[in-house]
């Protein structure tokens, strides 16, 4: 797999639609089944805490209010990301955060984002629950800190994408990833998605034969 950027965000609430902003966002570069490169920051968008979000995330208003503006944290993380593909456990939601911040900056996105959650419904079907939280467990990779953390969730979100690159290889015999193909299985339909998987190993193996 090309490297890919596993983002995530701490927020005060569920949609920038409804005034919601961001209090903390991390980035964790992932190529070849390691981790290169971190970025975190707490950012201050000059907004409160709600308690419910203090109580979840352990971010007071306090420490929001010590952080560096939301606009420069935004301005740097851009950088650090550049074009690289992004990937995001549940990417509806941080998706909406990346583009409402980045708007306010007048920068846009330049990539898609794949979700670790969708290709989890998709890849380990078996799974009790799709929250980050519960496929580490069920998976059993190992902890990278209190949840609902952005760093902690970003490194647990990028253990979660190598090991369901693992199983499209052992499940299905697919072992040329691409962030491309994990888009193309986020949308495929359940019940399509062992035929086109199928199709991709059977073409794989046509091509090293032929190369041969």
């Amino acid at each position: 797999m090309e490297r890919v950027v596993v983002i995530d965000f701490e927020t005060t609430g569920l949609s920038p639609a409804q005034g919601d902003r961001a209090t903390e966002i991390a980035a964790v570069i992932v190529h070849n089944g390691s981790v290169l490169d971190r970025y975190q920051s707490l950012m201050n968008a000059g907004v409160s805490i709600p308690s419910h979000i203090q109580n979840l995330t352990g971010i007071s208003s306090a420490m929001i209010r010590a952080a560096p503006s939301a606009a420069r944290v935004m301005r740097e993380v851009f950088e650090f990301v550049g074009d690289l593909p992004l990937v995001a456990h549940n990417a509806s939601f941080d998706s909406k955060f990346w583009d409402a911040e980045l708007g306010r900056l007048g920068l846009h996105r330049r990539q898609a984002f794949a979700c670790s959650m969708l290709l989890s419904r998709r890849i380990l079907p078996q799974a009790p629950s799709h929250k980050l939280e519960a496929l580490a467990e069920f998976a059993g990779l190992p902890s990278k800190g209190r949840f609902h953390r952005a760093l902690a969730d970003a490194e647990m979100a990028a253990s979660l994408l190598l090991r369901l690159k693992e199983e499209l290889g052992r499940q299905f015999g697919v072992h040329d990833v691409s962030h491309a193909l994990l888009r193309r299985i986020q949308k495929a339909p359940k019940q399509e998605l062992r035929r086109i998987l199928d199709e991709l190993s059977a073409q794989a193996q046509s091509t090293i034969v032929s190369a041969h």
